[in-house]
């Protein structure tokens, strides 16, 4: 049995005409032209609506599903890098990793949330800055991922920055805010500066940091940094 599609008469207008209060189309069924522009199905005499109005509906349609997928194809937030210079932490392993590959660079760590409105307003700043310092690294670690590695680090308020350089191991450590961001250009401009060091980098057996750290505790509230 063919399907009958039902429109409201309210968005079929053709000219200075209003169509009766419901047009069929009969599905599978071709169309009948009349000389006044009209279509309507064989099944049914009501008035269709005019070509035009199809072929914008079409089009409306066509333009709502490109919309829908180019938004679901886009990249999280935060799965956006700055350039090679930045790169995303999964695992405890792959931090230790990029500390000990950074050499005598510094390291800028990012710890966000993916829920945290500040690490959200706070990350295109973030971008540019790595842009813009090319010979730093920026390490980027998502809580929910490595909560027993943050607990370790004692990151309780998101978004959080650590700093570290080669053998002089961790340098600085803080929370901070879209508002307060000078301070992490101020940090960089401290840390950043011509220097030679002696040893491995540091922080590696300082860090004691392993894949079998404890869990941390669901009493343990992460909280947004707004103002600090």
């Amino acid at each position: 049995m063919a399907e009958i599609l039902r429109l409201p008469c309210h968005l079929l207008r053709h000219s200075s005409h209003l169509l009766p209060s419901e047009c069929s189309f009969q599905l599978g069924v071709p169309p009948k032209r009349y000389s006044n522009g009209w279509i309507c199905s064989a099944a049914n005499s009501a008035a269709a609506p005019a070509p035009l109005f199809l072929r914008h509906t079409k089009r409306l349609l066509s333009f709502k599903v490109h919309a829908t997928i180019a938004e679901t194809d886009r990249p999280k937030w935060w799965e956006k890098n700055a350039g090679l210079n930045m790169i995303d932490i999964h695992s405890t392993e792959e931090f230790l990793k990029a500390l000990s590959g950074a050499g005598d660079k510094l390291v800028v760590v990012e710890f966000y949330g993916t829920w945290c409105a500040s690490c959200r307003a706070l990350f295109p700043k973030l971008c540019k800055t790595a842009e813009e310092h090319t010979d730093i690294l920026f390490l980027k670690v998502n809580f929910d991922e490595n909560k027993p590695m943050c607990k370790r680090l004692n990151v309780k308020v998101l978004p959080n920055f650590h700093f570290y350089r080669g053998a002089d191991g961790q340098l600085e450590s803080f929370s901070c805010s879209l508002a307060k961001f000078q301070r992490i250009k101020d940090a960089i401009a401290t840390h950043n500066t011509a220097r030679c060091s002696i040893g491995p980098p540091k922080g590696i057996e300082a860090l004691k940091l392993s894949e079998t750290s404890p869990s941390v505790d669901p009493k343990d509230k992460i909280v947004e940094s707004s103002s600090r």
